[in-house]
């Protein structure tokens, strides 16, 4: 999605010279490594599968609080994804200001899309129309967390190097050691999160349903809570945050969490609400939110570790050692995490569970790319993925949110409702 190309350097050195330029000897010609793009397509096209199988299949979707889906996996695949290529990307420009430009560059290029395709600007494909009440706007969506974490990911990279060669001091975890500030740095985000979490105080709050569709529209409702620690839907400290900073008006409207079993008799998407749902399930939740966003920046912590491994580490089969045991050693972490009932899998609030298990999946499956792609020589069986890879925020905008459905779906005979696609669909 954050379409980053991704260098090579294979003879490079590192060093702050002063406060504006690196000096590095010449660097060998930069290419994009295969692996990541085929990575990232896969994952475009899996967004796109969970996104319009989801509402039919329940488990393609997001889960409702506790636990992960198939969907749940996107975003913080997409995360390792940009922390892993900004390492690459980063190690082949020597002067700062045009790593600080281009840093800028794509992060308001992130925060302008994301904004315009999730803010509610587009109604494609349901409604042929656009346009957004500014006192509901959404300021937070998937490429708004993706441009902070490749921000705060991309200034501890360009501005946290010490001098750095190719060959690596001796010791096992000479390359965590090497980037030492940047774990520092998610070592802070998770206790500050931890924190946060389990010490906020959350008093009883209201809010207004705002849908025009539903039955309840206009009517005003109160959630008791006034506890302390409580990970639930109704009373945790993220939600708490986005209500008072960003305001309930500019959160989701249709968060996973109506569809979990204590709001709904199935768990569809268009499923009724029961007659005994709390009033919480009709309430608005943002799950790119604020204090989850802060959390999700380790997924890309987790990813530049990755690209260093690359940079530094020449061989493939040393290469793979680091990834497949960190991989694994998250993976076990994060389900001990959550199987001990220490810390719950949980998408919407980002727990550090959470992090542990999607980011060692996708160490493990771009490993498993990594060896089909660069050892084995197999890239023409993934080269539509690659493509995709290529070209990710062109597919994301066109395809992942509806643009090119609408598009199509804009072509009607005598009615709006005789389309294409609702053509198709009655077949």
């Amino acid at each position: 999605m954050a379409d980053i190309k991704a260098y090579i350097s294979y003879a490079k050195r590192l060093l702050i010279a002063d406060g504006t330029h690196f000096s590095a000897p010449k660097p060998d010609p930069e290419r994009r490594v295969a692996s990541l793009d085929i990575f990232r397509g896969l994952t475009v096209a899996l967004m796109i599968l969970v996104d319009d199988a989801g509402g039919e299949w329940p488990k393609m979707g997001h889960a409702p609080w506790h636990g992960s889906n198939l969907a749940d996996f996107v975003m913080p695949f997409f995360l390792f994804i940009v922390g892993m290529a900004i390492p690459l990307t980063f190690k082949g420009i020597t002067s700062r200001d045009h790593a600080v430009k281009k840093m800028i560059v794509r992060t308001l290029k992130l925060l302008f899309w994301g904004i315009m395709l999730q803010g509610g600007f587009s109604h494609a494909p349901d409604k042929l129309s656009y346009g957004v009440d500014m006192k509901k706007i959404r300021w937070c969506g998937i490429l708004q967390r993706i441009a902070f974490a490749y921000l705060v990911m991309a200034l501890m990279e360009i501005f946290t190097k010490k001098d750095q060669t190719k060959d690596l001091p001796s010791g096992r975890l000479s390359i965590f050691r090497l980037y030492g500030s940047q774990w520092l740095v998610g070592a802070c985000i998770l206790v500050v999160y931890l924190a946060v979490i389990y010490g906020m105080y959350v008093p009883h709050w209201q809010f207004t349903v705002n849908d025009e569709e539903s039955s309840d529209y206009g009517k005003v409702f109160t959630v008791e809570c006034a506890v302390r620690g409580k990970l639930d839907p109704a009373c945790n400290a993220i939600a708490y945050i986005d209500r008072k900073i960003l305001g309930i008006n500019h959160l989701y409207q249709h968060p996973a969490w109506k569809r979990s079993e204590a709001c709904t008799e199935a768990s569809l998407y268009e499923a009724p609400f029961q007659t005994s749902a709390p009033t919480w399930c009709k309430a608005p939740f943002e799950p790119d939110g604020i204090l989850s966003s802060i959390s999700s920046v380790l997924s890309t912590i987790t990813g530049a570790h990755f690209g260093h491994v690359h940079v530094h580490l020449k061989g493939d089969t040393a290469r793979l050692k680091q990834w497949t045991v960190m991989g694994l050693a998250l993976l076990i972490l994060g389900l001990v995490l959550h199987f001990t009932h220490a810390m719950p899998l949980n998408k919407q609030l980002y727990t550090f569970s959470y992090v542990c298990v999607t980011s060692g999946a996708a160490a493990l499956v771009f490993s498993a790319i990594y060896i089909l792609v660069e050892m084995w020589g197999r890239k023409s069986m993934f080269l539509p993925f690659q493509w995709i890879g290529m070209n990710a925020m062109l597919v994301y905008v066109m395809a992942a949110e509806g643009i090119f459905a609408g598009f199509i779906n804009g072509w009607y005979y005598n009615d709006p409702h005789n389309t294409l696609v609702s053509f198709s669909s009655n077949l």
